[in-house]
């Protein structure tokens, strides 16, 4: 109990999925180290192409890249250049073939790690901490999101001493398995030092019905209850007619 963890990893194998999907054990150093060499290069090559996240898979000699943007026409390029460029460069640290995938994000303004960048890089350009924060919370909530949290640390507004800063609105429950919580993290360097920015975003609860499926549900009972009442009734009806013919026969 109150101990910090990242979101992810408590979720992992639950409602969350590896960044990293193989499985070696001779080759796990290099895969592994192979892959910070991959996803450091991407992040610094794609650094204005708001990327989310990078997730690499390895099949034998096959290697695929996914990439997840908000901006798929940068990754891309004109004509696919770029992405072909990108492949080429990627095939040259490793030593299998590489497959690059790029898969758009629909709803920049709920990832977790878009957010912070953003945050991030309004503080670089010495937008008040607050005002930026409040905006990217008013995003998020527009959008559909059922919580948010921001947190700021560093010297905050120039000052002497680091401090650290939050807001919060909506809910977001930590210690819930089954909700969706998005998080990022996010570094601004400024004139005055260095200035961290964390998000978490609570988006949904899973494995939870909606108010529309369970009116549905309660449909279905009542339709069910209706079918079971209706056949009883039909055999009262047939059974008392015949113990009235059987009175009368024991009266003749």
């Amino acid at each position: 109990m109150s101990q910090k963890i990242h979101p992810k990893s408590v979720r992992l194998g639950y409602i969350e999925d590896w960044n990293s999907k193989w499985f070696s054990k001779k080759e796990m150093p290099d895969f592994i180290e192979e892959d910070q060499r991959i996803k450091g290069y991407l992040k610094d090559k794609l650094r204005m192409a708001a990327v989310s996240k990078i997730v690499i898979e390895r099949a034998g000699k096959y290697v695929r890249v996914n990439i997840f943007t908000a901006r798929p026409g940068i990754v891309i390029g004109k004509g696919g250049q770029e992405i072909e460029n990108l492949r080429s460069e990627i095939e040259g640290m490793t030593t299998r073939k590489v497959f690059v995938n790029v898969i758009e994000i629909k709803k920049p303004e709920i990832d977790a790690q878009l957010v912070a960048e953003s945050i991030a890089l309004q503080l670089e350009k010495r937008i008040a901490y607050r005002r930026a924060m409040k905006k990217a919370m008013e995003k998020a909530m527009s959008s559909g999101a059922n919580g948010i949290k921001v947190q700021v640390g560093g010297r905050l507004g120039g000052a002497e001493i680091a401090r650290r800063e939050w807001l919060r609105e909506g809910r977001i429950p930590l210690q819930t398995f089954r909700a969706d919580i998005d998080y990022g993290f996010a570094e601004a360097f400024t004139t005055m030092g260095q200035i961290g920015v964390k998000v978490w975003i609570f988006k949904k609860e899973l494995f939870k019905k909606t108010e529309k499926e369970l009116m549905e549900e309660a449909k279905v009972i009542d339709n069910v209850k209706v079918a079971d009442v209706e056949p009883v009734t039909e055999i009262k009806e047939e059974i008392i007619p015949e113990k009235e013919t059987e009175t009368k026969e024991e009266v003749e």
